[in-house]
């Protein structure tokens, strides 16, 4: 990290974003002067003007503070996500000041540490969460980046010193091809980001060479059955690491480890979902790797609260169940589906999604459309473009026609929560990357009265 020595101020463009937000974070931690800018206000931007870091919301240049503006001693962080032609952007590339993009900044960071991290095409993020967390809790001096803010520390970033990095590989742009992993995992290869990759096959390789950043004194972990070579992490199954026992109490899992060393008995975890509990082993598995005491890391795991957005219940009460999830993924649908049907069982649910991404529709909209017809009722929102520009045919409406649910309809974002009053559920669940996240606090309030 000498190379940034002489750096001062640090500028992000995207500072909202989930990963840029945990650098901010960072940098201001080791004193730097940090700003930066994002398109619009969130809870996520307020919170970190509240912790001091300046966020503008303006990208002419006449909004960036001045010594940002000063190219010696100013470092300008980017994601792919920032469209090409964004005016700030355009300036500090033609005026040669020194850019990064945030996966390479993160790997200088990383880089001569002991790394531990996470990918998959989902998972990453809880597995990240609850890894940062055992550690944190066992007493190892970590660094955690995490791609959502953990319900235990309220934050994205863990910090308790720097001989250990836990960071979440993040496979958008290829990002995680600039990280030194010493211990790492897969946690899944289900096709996503057609849009950078392609096809299947082209990202399917790119992890493989994710798994090549390992060294051969390093420990590669990958989900029992996936086209890789690693040790193996499953749930009731022949992995080398593999929940066993499993029993649910009060939402609870308890649940006994299969580690090639024996089965380490009586865990208990309080995230719903098998898949939350594939996460919970991967994160076991890693820190036993690294080294944990064996013996704290069951109270430990029992401990973790669980990461916003990811199956966080906002009602849960005997007469409604109200739950916000990041999913936007065929698959993810799916497994919220299957974590509501293990922890309510009986009860009807009711389904609101905002697809993410015109090119993620489009790839997938037959897979979107069988997962969203697993639950009872779907009120389905526009599409949310995030960086994209429309495609043409691509729409919510394209999206229903293909849903089998006698119960489905398209509603407009302003009105989410009249349409679920009117619908009177037992479960709801809010589902989606984009803005649906801003509406779910409006969402619990109109509810309330309900519950």
């Amino acid at each position: 990290m000498q190379y940034l020595n002489h750096i001062q101020n640090i500028y992000f463009i995207g500072i909202g974003g989930i990963g840029m937000s945990a650098l901010a974070r960072y940098f201001k931690f080791q004193g730097k002067n940090v700003a930066g800018y994002d398109k619009t206000s969130t809870s996520l931007t307020r919170t970190l003007e509240a912790e001091g870091i300046v966020v503008v919301y303006d990208e002419n240049l006449s909004a960036v503070p001045a010594d940002f503006m000063q190219k010696e001693n100013t470092l300008v962080v980017y994601t792919p996500a920032v469209p090409a032609a964004h005016t700030q952007l355009v300036y500090f590339k033609n005026n040669d000041f020194n850019l990064k993009k945030r996966a390479a900044l993160l790997g200088l960071i990383s880089k001569g540490k002991t790394t531990l991290a996470v990918g998959g095409t989902h998972g990453k993020t809880t597995t990240t969460a609850i890894l940062g967390h055992l550690l944190k809790e066992t007493d190892a001096k970590v660094t955690g980046f995490l791609g959502g803010i953990s319900e235990d520390i309220q934050s994205n970033l863990i910090l308790k010193g720097e001989e250990v990095i836990v960071v979440e590989a993040d496979e958008f742009d290829r990002s995680f091809l600039q990280l030194s992993p010493n211990i790492a995992a897969v946690t899944s290869m289900d096709a996503d980001h057609l849009d950078i990759y392609g096809k299947k096959e082209e990202l399917e390789d790119t992890f493989r060479q994710f798994a090549a950043l390992v060294p051969e004194d390093g420990t590669l972990f990958v989900k029992n059955g996936l086209p890789l070579e690693g040790i193996t992490f499953g749930i009731e199954d022949n992995a080398d690491y593999s929940a066993q026992n499993i029993k649910i109490e009060n939402g609870t899992y308890h649940f006994d480890l299969k580690t090639p060393n024996g089965v380490l008995e009586d865990f208990k975890f309080n995230l719903p979902g098998k898949h939350n509990l594939l996460n919970a082993i991967t994160a076991l598995a890693m820190a036993i790797q690294y080294g944990s005491p064996i013996p704290k890391l069951a109270r430990a795991l029992y401990s973790f609260k669980g990461v916003k957005r990811r199956f966080s219940y906002k009602i849960k009460s005997d007469k409604l169940v109200l739950i916000d999830d990041y999913a936007h993924h065929p698959a993810e649908i799916a497994a919220v589906n299957q974590a509501i049907r293990e922890m309510h069982p009986g009860k009807k649910v009711l389904a609101v999604f905002q697809p993410h991404l015109f090119s993620r529709t489009k790839d997938f909209v037959d897979d979107f459309a069988e997962s969203l017809s697993l639950f009872d009722e779907l009120m389905l929102l526009d599409i949310y473009p995030a960086r994209e520009m429309p495609i043409e045919g691509v729409t919510s409406s394209w999206l229903l026609e293909k849903v089998e649910n006698s119960k489905k309809k398209l509603i407009q974002i302003e009105n989410i929560a009249e349409e679920i009053k009117r619908s009177n559920p037992e479960v709801v669940v809010l589902m989606g990357a984009g803005s649906i996240g801003e509406e779910v606090e409006s969402v619990k309030i109109a509810l309330q009265d309900e519950a």
